[in-house]
C-alpha cells in the first residue's frame, strides 16, 4: 500500500437499522486510516458510535458530514434497506468509496444504479459479505481448484431454517450463501424455483414485509435450482422451523472424488468425505475434519476494509463488490420470478423491479 492516509466515516441510523454488523468498526488498527466522523440522526446512537469508532466529529445529517469532512471511504451501516440507496449514492456523488451492509439494495434496478454510479465516478463499493474475505475460504477455494474433490458437480446450500425460514431466511442470510456459491463456482446461467406458503404456491400478490425492512418477501418453504455457467448444478433450500436448534446453515460442495461440507456463517465447521460415493454403511469411509486458518466472521470486516483499500489503490474490484451484491440479489429475486411465471429464469433477469411489488 502507498503512504496515503484515508479519511473514513460511517453512516448509521439508531432505531432504524442501527450500525449494522459492526461495519463502522472495520478500520480499527489500520495504520493508514484516520477515522474522522459518524452520522446518525439519533443523538444517543451517534454519541455511542462515535466513541466506539474513535471519531473526532459527528453529525445528525449524513449529507452535511459528506460535504464538510472530505472523506475518502464511508461505511453505510444500517441493516434496514429503506435509506441505503440514498446513502450510498450520496457517498458516491461526494467522491467517497463505500463499504456497505448487505443486502445492498431492495431491487435489482437500485443495485444497477449503484454499480453504474460507482463506475462513472471511478469509485469502489465493497459489500459486507464477510465470509468471502476470510483466509480459510480462500484456502478452501484453492484446495477445490487443486482437485481436492475432483471436478465440482454440485453445490447445495441450506438456510438457517428458523422462524425466518423461507423468504426472510433467503434475503437476510441467503445473500451470504448465494455470494459464496458464486465465489466458488461462478455466475448463474439460469434458475428455477418452487416457493410455497402454508402449502400453497405463491403468486405476485403474496408479498409481505419482513421483520425488518429489507424488501418484500414471500414463502415459508423455498427450493431453488441453479444452472451455473461453469456447468455446476446449484441448490438452495429453506423451510420455516425446519431446524430445531441444529446447525443447518451452510453448504455442501460435491465433486467427482468427494464432498466438502461447510457449516456456519464463517464456515467454522469444515469436513471432507474423500470418496466418490456416499456410503454410510461402509465404516471404513468416514468424514475427516479440514484444518484451515481459524477466523471469526466479524474479522471479515477488517479484511474487507483492507481489501477495499487495495482495490482503490490497484483499481480493481473488491472481493465482494457492488456487482457481486446485485448478482446475489438476482438469485433471490429469481426464485420469485420463476415461481410466479412457472418457468426458467435466464440471467440477467429482464425486469429489474421487485417481483413481489
Amino acid at each position: 500500500m502507498n503512504q496515503k492516509t484515508y479519511r473514513v466515516g460511517a453512516i448509521g441510523h439508531s432505531g432504524a437499522g442501527n450500525f449494522g454488523h459492526q461495519i463502522h468498526l472495520a478500520y480499527r488498527g489500520l495504520d493508514n486510516v484516520q477515522f474522522v466522523s459518524v452520522a446518525d440522526p439519533n443523538p444517543d446512537g451517534r454519541e455511542k458510535a462515535a466513541q466506539e469508532a474513535g471519531a473526532t466529529s459527528s453529525y445528525a445529517d449524513y449529507n452535511e458530514m459528506l460535504i464538510e469532512e472530505d472523506l475518502d471511504i464511508v461505511s453505510v451501516c444500517p441493516r434496514w434497506g429503506t435509506e441505503r440507496l440514498d446513502m450510498v449514492l450520496a457517498c458516491l456523488n461526494n467522491g467517497c468509496h463505500v463499504y456497505c451492509e448487505k443486502p445492498m439494495t431492495m431491487t435489482l434496478a437500485d443495485g444497477d444504479q449503484i454499480v453504474q454510479t460507482a463506475k462513472a465516478n471511478n469509485l469502489k463499493v465493497a459489500v459486507a459479505h464477510q465470509a468471502v474475505y476470510l483466509p480459510r475460504l480462500h484456502q478452501l477455494r484453492q484446495l477445490i481448484e487443486n482437485g481436492k474433490i475432483g471436478e465440482v458437480e454440485v453445490v447445495s446450500a441450506t438456510g438457517k431454517q428458523d422462524h425466518r425460514g423461507g423468504g426472510e431466511d433467503m434475503i437476510v442470510l441467503g445473500t451470504h450463501l448465494f455470494n459464496m456459491m458464486r465465489f466458488f463456482v461462478g455466475d448463474v446461467n439460469w434458475m428455477s424455483s418452487h416457493v410455497i406458503e402454508d402449502g400453497d404456491e405463491i403468486v405476485a400478490s403474496s408479498g409481505r414485509e419482513a421483520n425488518e425492512p429489507v424488501g418484500k418477501i414471500a414463502g415459508d418453504c423455498i427450493r431453488s435450482y441453479f444452472a451455473f455457467k461453469s456447468g455446476v448444478s446449484g441448490y438452495f433450500q429453506s423451510k420455516k422451523d425446519r431446524a430445531q436448534g441444529e446447525q443447518t446453515y451452510g453448504m455442501n460442495i460435491v465433486g467427482t472424488e468427494g464432498v466438502i461440507s461447510l457449516l456456519g456463517g464463517a464456515a467454522e465447521n469444515l469436513s471432507l468425505y474423500p470418496y466418490r460415493y456416499f456410503n454410510p454403511t461402509n465404516q471404513d469411509q468416514s468424514w475427516e475434519i479440514i484444518q484451515l486458518e481459524s477466523n471469526q466472521l466479524m474479522e471479515g470486516n477488517r479484511l474487507a476494509a483492507l481489501d477495499l483499500i487495495r482495490a482503490i489503490e490497484n483499481d480493481n474490484e473488491p472481493i465482494s463488490s457492488a456487482a457481486d451484491a446485485v448478482a446475489a440479489l438476482e438469485m433471490i429475486h429469481g426464485a420469485y420470478v420463476s415461481q410466479i411465471s412457472e418457468s426458467r429464469v435466464y440471467f440477467p433477469v429482464s425486469d429489474r423491479l421487485h417481483p413481489l411489488n
